[in-house]
């Protein structure tokens, strides 16, 4: 039995083959009706139509051949005039071809008849054609010598090129560029206009002077260009009318073709034309798409990305939707740019414009969000579909975005590099409260310098400052470096001191061949592999440095003649070395030794940095495991539960047992669990840290993680008071719940009474966020205005608080902590000045607020994008710095200070010794506070008032005002405001004006706490001293002293490497050690 499935139908009746001759018989009584397609193409107009026009290949044959006969038409008359003498006049029968594809043409074209008659073409066919049959068909003397305007033919076979090109246009389906055919109209408009003024003139001529071709040719390129020397002219009437005709069609046509030129070159001015294929499949190019193009951005992004030597070859391509303003058209017109930037005007959601800058030839394609947008969610959304369309467009093409919420950011994931700039933003921010200055640490470590700015400032921490900030990240693999390939099978701590210490590299960080994880400080325990990627900070990368083997040579053999006991003194003795079996205490870290006690004759040696390590209980933790719970505390270590998006790293917190109520949360409402309504009533153990937002977005997250985070010591967490404009909705009150000491309260820092509840007078940290509504202003730097006024009213009220401001424009910086009448801050700005005409990258360093980390701007974060497309690793580094993610095994930043008692370690290479030695501790760089000394000042007036340092023309005046100035320098804070009351109750003096207006805001502050019945402080210790000023050395020579209240940045090696039998034992060991971070 068959089944049904594969049993075969016989055909319907309608296909079999009898039925198509004489149709259905069997099915007559069937309702179906047979409908046929109603053509009209069988008429010959409708055949001759559709050969002539409507095939576009033989429509493009028909008109090549038409062309063909025209040109040769032309052609043919020259040699007739060339060969012709004057007296005798011939007609050959090649003078003319018909043919009747033109008067098909017109008479099938769409339209009145009439119209179709009194076409110039076929008018010219007309005038050219009739002769010629008359002269055939007539057998007449006077006829036979009929002359026939074959010249003009020429604006006959321009018409027809003109048609060829839109017939080649639709045959392959593409269309060229519509100035290349405006330039050819135009061209072919003149050489017609030129040519039939020179067959005119030549043959009205024949009656007159008898001109010849040359002749003629020389007469009419002389009147055209307005010249007209005089010596040829036409001497009969048709001739000068001839003349008079052809300049005036002249001055009609030619402006009308000139005008339609400029229109399109200005339109293509505004788009940017193409960028051919032929160049894209020769020359490199990356894509750069953007919503809207701003200058600071433009520069910001050809800057960083051609500060790279083996970039310099590549070509920018620029795809905007908007017109180019003039700041950029401007930057662009520059030869430094203009050969290697090209602006497109397009969008990227559409396969035309991605074909435009063929992205599928590009070497990357780099989309930025605009952060200047009222609406940062809507700017995402677009960010989002230009990712989508450019990965559909050319999958295989790099793709490099930057995203503004944390929450759309797993949208791009398929991305090779993402930013997100509020999760950066939030992480920098948190960071800055517990390692002060960890924003400019991270700043200049991303942007690309070469360390000479500053060099030729008579200031000594200009230069010294300007020169470390040349360090950035480098890579390369160990067997493959000078630098580590001897340490190969030593431990990690071992090669970091010691290529320090031999050729100024700090070695951070690792990467196993077979691992995509990068690990900064992986411990003592790490042997080093010949495969390992190394990660270290220099001012340049290896292959661009070179090493001396001279003098390599006569360190070493001065190293062999040293003395045993030298050795033994510099290396440190047995007796130094700890037991290495448990993990050492932080807190013992820097004490001098006990035999240092005994003699004087010698500096106190430290412990050698061992080779391998020999204490056998030292690996990995699994971070999937959470850590036991502590129950003798309300906190534990653990995950937080509720992520307040998808894609949040996880991270080990400190956390509550048991989750806070909502009502808990409100720092200045009373409850039934807490009558607290202020910040002083709570009694904190450590000083507040005070953030000012807008709103609370899921970036904040970011800001509470870092402090939170389980590698911080529990003494030593601060608690967080959350200042938001708006009220907090559900979701983040249930995300922050969980960690502890984390209060938000509704208010605004313009309020004064807000600041003082949430203990603004006696914070840590007053961390002041952008706020989303005031970045987009009619003028862009106005964005920041009302943030700058706000934080200047913090510092005249709180001159003591340690403020950390977020601005939109990099610029305005200059305006934080402003001082109009301060010398030395003008001096500054004189010198950024000529450091920004020197074409640095980094000439807003050198302003106090962002040396001393008091300020920055995200846009500076914008150059990680930018250099991971040399570098593909900065970013990984930065998260991990940052804290934005944890990679098992992989250490975290923080700091420590260096008090009296350390400074028996003398210098920053000991330092580094001691730290790899005994905790394994990486350094990177110290924060240095000084005080501005008297020649800092006169520094300062003399380069404001234009006079050399030590000009003997200085006055008096200027004189007391130095040795003024000296003694305020050798004095602390308090003796200068105290001495500066007793000079204003002897009597009348130049700083009793100061004095009364701080005595004015003190007491306005106090009555303020007075009447909220909040407990008035002695704000005097809130007012810091003006005179000093904070900047950050990355990677410092190992010879740099060291001083007191220097705050250095570590890179601390993991603790869950640790794995003791004792684990409390071992967070009580850890926690005597801080990273304490008091502002200076």
């Amino acid at each position: 039995m068959v089944d049904a499935e594969n049993e075969v139908l016989p055909l319907p009746p309608s296909y079999r083959l009898e039925d198509l001759f004489f149709g259905d018989q069997t099915w007559q009584n069937n309702n179906k009706v047979q409908v046929e397609l109603c053509t009209n193409e069988n008429t010959l107009k409708e055949r001759l139509k559709l050969f002539f026009i409507k095939n576009q290949r033989s429509s493009l044959r028909v008109q090549l051949f038409h062309f063909s006969l025209k040109l040769l038409s032309c052609i043919l008359y020259i040699y007739r005039v060339l060969e012709d003498s004057a007296q005798e006049y011939t007609c050959y029968f090649l003078n003319h071809t018909v043919t009747l594809g033109p008067y098909l043409n017109s008479l099938m074209m769409t339209g009145n008849l009439l119209e179709r008659i009194l076409r110039i073409t076929f008018v010219l066919e007309i005038i050219n054609t009739v002769p010629f049959l008359i002269t055939v068909s007539i057998d007449c003397d006077p006829l036979q010598y009929l002359f026939i305007p074959v010249f003009l033919n020429c604006w006959l076979a321009k018409h027809t090129l003109e048609n060829m090109i839109n017939d080649f246009h639709r045959a392959i389906q593409r269309t060229q560029s519509a100035m290349f055919n405006q330039v050819l109209i135009l061209i072919s408009t003149l050489l017609c206009l030129i040519f039939t003024c020179i067959c005119g003139i030549q043959h009205l001529e024949r009656a007159g002077q008898n001109l010849n071709l040359f002749d003629s040719i020389y007469f009419c390129i002389v009147t055209f260009s307005t010249v007209g020397y005089g010596d040829v002219y036409p001497q009969i009437w048709p001739s000068k009318l001839l003349v008079v005709i052809m300049i005036f069609v002249a001055l009609v046509v030619l402006p009308a073709q000139f005008e339609q030129l400029a229109y399109l070159w200005m339109e293509r001015e505004k788009s940017g034309g193409n960028y051919s294929r032929h160049r894209a499949e020769k020359e490199k190019h990356v894509v750069l798409c953007v919503s809207s193009l701003k200058i600071e951005l433009l520069m910001d992004f050809l800057n960083e990305f051609y500060a790279h030597p083996r970039l310099q070859d590549h070509y920018v391509i620029i795809l905007c939707p908007t017109e180019m303003d003039t700041q950029v058209r401007r930057v662009l017109r520059i030869p430094l740019w203009s050969q290697r930037v090209i602006y497109l005007q397009g969008s990227a959601l559409k396969d035309q414009d991605l074909f435009r800058s063929k992205l599928d030839n590009a070497e990357a394609c780099f989309i930025l969000s605009s952060r200047c947008e009222v609406d940062r969610t809507a700017a995402d959304h677009q960010t989002i579909l230009r990712a989508w369309a450019v990965n559909d467009f050319a999958p295989n093409c790099p793709l490099y975005v930057q995203i503004l919420k944390p929450e759309n950011k797993f949208h791009v994931k398929f991305a090779d590099h993402v930013v997100c700039e509020e999760e950066f933003k939030y992480a920098m921010l948190a960071l800055n409260c517990i390692c002060p200055a960890s924003s400019t640490l991270i700043t200049l470590l991303v942007h690309t310098s070469e360390g000479l700015e500053g060099q030729e400032s008579p200031e000594q921490w200009h230069r010294i400052y300007g020169k470390c900030s040349g360090n950035e990240v480098y890579n390369i693999v160990l067997k493959d470096s000078v630098f580590f390939s001897e340490y190969e099978g030593k431990s990690f701590t071992y090669a970091s001191f010691h290529t320090q210490k031999k050729y100024g590299v700090c070695l951070i960080g690792i990467r196993r061949k077979e691992s995509k994880s990068i690990l900064l400080n992986p411990g003592r325990q790490y042997i080093m592999n010949g495969s390992d990627m190394c990660f270290f900070i220099n001012l340049t990368k290896e292959e661009n440095s070179t090493f001396k083997s001279k003098g390599e040579h006569c360190k070493r053999s001065f190293r062999i003649r040293l003395p045993v006991q030298s050795i033994v003194a510099s290396m440190g003795t047995a007796i130094d070395l700890q037991d290495m079996s448990s993990r050492p205490s932080r807190s013992a870290s820097l004490c001098v030794p006990n035999e240092s006690t005994n003699s004087d004759s010698r500096r106190p040696s430290i412990a050698p940095v061992l080779e391998v390590p020999t204490f056998p209980h030292l690996q990995a933790c699994d971070l999937s495991s959470e850590l036991p719970r502590d129950k003798s505390t309300k906190s534990w270590e653990g995950y937080p539960p509720n992520l307040p998006y998808i894609g949040s790293s996880q991270t080990l917190c400190h956390l509550l047992k048991e989750k806070l109520p909502y009502c808990c949360l409100q720092l200045d409402k009373g409850c039934l669990h807490n009558q607290c309504e202020d910040a002083k009533a709570y009694n904190f153990r450590n000083r507040p840290i005070i953030v000012s937002a807008e709103t609370a977005g899921n970036g904040l997250y970011n800001f509470i993680v870092p402090l939170r985070a389980s590698y911080r010591p529990k003494e030593e967490l601060n608690p967080i008071v959350l200042l938001l404009d708006n009220p907090p909705d559900p979701q983040f009150l249930e995300t922050i719940c969980w960690f502890p000491m984390v209060y938000c309260m509704v208010g605004s820092m313009d309020n004064l009474d807000d600041l003082l509840r949430c203990g603004v007078s006696f914070a840590a940290n007053m961390v002041v966020v952008d706020k989303e509504s005031t970045m987009c202003a009619e003028e862009d730097y106005m964005a920041d205005a009302k943030t700058i006024v706000n934080v200047q009213t913090l510092f005249r009220l709180f001159s003591g608080l340690s403020i950390i401001t977020e601005l939109t424009h990099p610029a305005n910086m200059r305006f934080m902590q402003f001082r109009a009448k301060d010398c030395y801050s003008l001096a500054l700005s004189k010198l950024e000045k000529k450091e920004k005409r020197k074409g640095s990258n980094l000439a807003f360093m050198f302003r106090l607020p962002f040396a001393a980390g008091r300020v920055f701007s995200i846009g500076m974060l914008d150059t990680l994008l930018y250099q991971s497309f040399v570098k593909d690793y900065v970013i990984t580094i930065t998260r991990l710095l940052l804290g934005l993610d944890t990679t098992p095994g992989s250490g975290f930043l923080c700091s420590m200070r260096i008090s009296e008692e350390d400074l028996w370690i003398r210098t920053y290479g000991r330092l580094y010794q001691k730290l790899c030695s005994t905790v394994g501790d990486i350094p990177i760089g110290i924060y240095r506070t000084k005080l501005q000394m008297a020649e800092q000042l006169e520094f300062s007036v003399a380069i404001n008032t234009k006079r050399p340092l030590h000009s003997p023309s200085s006055d008096s005046r200027h004189r007391k005002g130095v040795q003024w100035a000296r003694r305020l320098s050798h004095v602390g804070p308090w003796h200068a405001g105290h001495s500066g009351e007793r000079a204003g109750q002897r009597g009348p003096s130049p700083v009793r004006q100061p004095c009364s207006e701080l005595q004015e805001l003190d007491q306005l502050v106090k009555k303020r706490m007075q009447n909220l019945g909040l407990f008035a402080l002695n704000l005097d210790e809130m007012n810091g001293n003006h005179n000093s000023h904070s900047y950050v050395l990355i990677n410092p020579p190992p010879d740099t002293r060291l001083e007191v209240h220097d705050i250095v940045y570590i890179i601390r090696e993991s603790p869950l490497l640790f794995v003791s039998k004792d684990v409390d034992s071992r967070k009580s060991s850890a926690g005597k050690r801080s990273c304490e971070q008091q502002e200076v």
